[in-house]
C-alpha cells in the first residue's frame, strides 16, 4: 500500500495502539479521577466552543464602499484531542450574503471518550446585519449524551436577549450567583462571539485583532472572555487555508449564573495560558477560530481545524487580500 492509503493505515494502527494503551491505563485510575476527567473535558470543551469552536457567523461593510457588504462562505472540519488522544470531531458552516447570515455547527465524541460517555451536539444561529455588524436573531444549542440532554434557545434583539429557555432548567441554589435582567443586555451568544471583526482597511494579521472583550450569555451563564495578542503562527490545513494566523491569549471571567466554588470555574478563572488562533474568511475582514487550546490536569485540550475552506462570493472583493481557497 502506498501514498495516502498507507498513511491512513499507519495512522489507524497508531490510533488503535494509543486507544488500547490509554484504556488499560484508565482502568487503574480511581473512579473519582475518571469522573473528574470527563467533567473537566466536557465543560472545558463547552467553554472552548464558546470562543473557539462554535459557530462563526457574520460579515461587515466594505470600508471603501459605504453600502457594500463583504460576503463569503466557510466550510470547516475540526478535531478535538486531550493529551494527544482523540476525543471529538465536528463541522462548521457559515454563509453570509446580502444582509443576512446563517451558521451551523455539529460535533460528536470519538475514540476513548466514547467508552465512557457517548455524546453529540448541534448549534445554529441566524440573523441580520446592522451597518455591517452581525446581529443574531435566534440561537439554538443542544447536547445529547448517554445520561443527559441539554438544550438552550434564545431570541435576541439588538444585543438584548428577549426570550430564552434552558432545558433542563438551571436549579436555583443559595451559592449560585443570580442572573439579572441587566446580564441579558449588551451581550452576544456563543456563536456570534466567535466572530472577530477587524475594523478599518489595514492588515488583519495585527495585534489589534486580539484586543477585545467578548461579553457572552449562553442561556445559563454570563461571562466575559478577554483576548490579548501573543504572536503570529503559520498553519497548513489538510484542505483549504495555509498561511498566517493570529494567536491570542484568552482569559475567562464569570459574571453570573455560576457557582463560585465549583472546581471547573476556579480552574478556568485561574488559567493564564488558554489560546485561540484566528484565521481569515476570504472575501471578508473576519478572523475566526482555527484552533483553541485549554491546559488541563490530563494534558492539553486542543480543538483544531483539519480542513478550513473559505471562498468569497463574486459580488464582494475581500479587502484583506485573502483569496478564496
Amino acid at each position: 500500500m502506498t501514498g495516502n492509503g498507507w498513511t491512513r493505515s499507519r495512522d489507524a494502527r497508531e490510533m488503535r495502539l494509543q486507544h488500547a494503551f490509554a484504556t488499560r491505563v484508565l482502568r487503574f485510575w480511581p473512579v473519582n479521577t475518571r469522573k473528574a476527567l470527563l467533567v473537566t473535558y466536557r465543560r472545558s470543551v463547552r467553554y472552548a466552543l464558546a470562543w473557539g469552536s462554535a459557530a462563526l457567523s457574520g460579515f461587515l461593510a466594505d470600508a471603501c464602499c459605504g453600502s457594500a457588504y463583504a460576503q463569503g462562505r466557510l466550510e470547516a472540519s475540526y478535531r478535538v484531542t486531550l493529551g494527544g488522544v482523540a476525543f471529538g470531531k465536528g463541522t462548521w458552516l457559515i454563509d453570509v450574503r446580502d444582509n443576512q447570515f446563517t451558521a451551523s455547527a455539529s460535533g460528536t465524541t470519538t475514540g476513548l471518550l466514547r467508552l465512557f460517555n457517548k455524546g453529540e451536539g448541534t448549534s445554529s444561529a441566524r440573523g441580520t446585519l446592522v451597518q455591517g455588524q452581525p446581529a443574531a436573531v435566534t440561537y439554538v444549542s443542544s447536547i445529547q449524551t448517554d445520561k443527559k440532554y441539554d438544550e438552550v434557545r434564545m431570541q435576541v434583539n439588538g444585543g438584548t436577549v428577549k426570550e430564552y429557555t434552558a432545558d433542563p432548567p438551571t436549579l436555583p441554589t443559595p451559592d449560585r450567583v443570580p442572573l439579572t435582567e441587566a446580564d441579558r443586555r449588551g451581550v452576544v451568544d456563543p456563536m456570534t462571539a466567535a466572530l472577530m471583526r477587524v475594523p478599518g482597511t489595514g492588515d488583519t494579521f495585527a495585534p489589534e485583532t486580539c484586543q477585545r472583550k467578548l461579553v457572552i450569555f449562553d442561556g445559563r451563564m454570563r461571562y466575559d472572555l478577554r483576548l490579548s495578542f501573543k504572536r503570529l503562527e503559520k498553519v497548513h490545513s489538510e484542505k483549504g487555508y495555509q498561511g498566517t494566523v493570529v494567536a491570542c491569549a484568552v482569559y475567562f471571567s464569570p459574571v453570573s449564573g455560576y457557582v463560585p466554588h465549583r472546581p471547573v470555574i476556579k480552574y478556568l478563572t485561574s488559567l493564564g495560558d488558554m489560546e485561540v488562533w484566528l484565521a481569515p474568511i476570504a472575501g471578508t475582514r473576519l478572523m475566526v477560530p482555527y484552533r483553541a487550546s485549554i491546559p488541563s490536569p490530563f494534558g492539553l485540550g486542543i480543538l483544531e481545524a483539519a480542513q478550513f475552506v473559505s471562498l468569497a462570493y463574486p459580488a464582494a472583493a475581500a479587502s484583506n487580500g485573502v483569496k478564496s481557497r
